[in-house]
């Protein structure tokens, strides 16, 4: 197969792939994930000749520095929007949600918040892309060992964090305290 051919597979294979990829980071603002998306597979198509025979981790890499330049990007506009005076996010009022409104889960997206961004992606890749440790390695540019433990430590991070917001009831930490993991 040629590289043109080995692209247009990937390409077709690992589209949608790349895609809720980058929506879940963006939070599912279209116009920006269609534009980090095209930049994936423009980069992806400059170095088709480099496509590994499982490509999906490859691209989740690129993804990863794709959207690190559109952050960028998004706080420098930010920032000029701001020091032009048209911030319109500082003059809304942010409504403070009652007890009973919380939907189940959202302790877990603020716990995982709180966490460092390398922290949270190490996490996103395992529970939302579904990748083992080595694919893990390839999306992060580095090693078998390395990519196990930062997700080891991301997951101790998270669980930290988690029992910070949810504190378990006295008796499970008297559990906890003996021994009884």
């Amino acid at each position: 197969m040629s590289d043109d051919e080995i692209f247009a597979a990937a390409y077709r294979e690992h589209y949608w792939a790349v895609s809720r990829y980058v929506a879940r980071r963006l939070d599912g603002r279209t116009s920006e994930v269609e534009e980090v998306v095209a930049e994936v597979f423009t980069v992806a198509w400059r170095r088709r000749a480099d496509l590994p025979a499982a490509p999906l981790p490859w691209l989740y890499g690129v993804a990863r520095n794709c959207l690190a330049n559109a952050v960028r990007g998004q706080g420098r506009r930010r920032r000029l929007v701001h020091r032009l005076g048209n911030d319109h996010t500082a003059h809304r009022r942010h409504l403070v949600a009652g007890p009973g409104t919380e939907t189940p889960g959202d302790w877990v997206h603020e716990a995982l918040a709180r966490l460092a961004p390398a922290d949270q992606e190490v996490l996103r890749l395992t529970a939302w892309e579904e990748l083992g440790v080595d694919e893990v390695a390839v999306a992060l540019g580095c090693g078998r060992r390395a990519a196990a433990m930062r997700l080891h430590r991301a997951r101790r991070r998270l669980r930290a964090e988690i029992d910070r917001l949810c504190p378990a009831p006295a008796d499970a930490h008297a559990s906890k305290d003996h021994g009884h993991d």
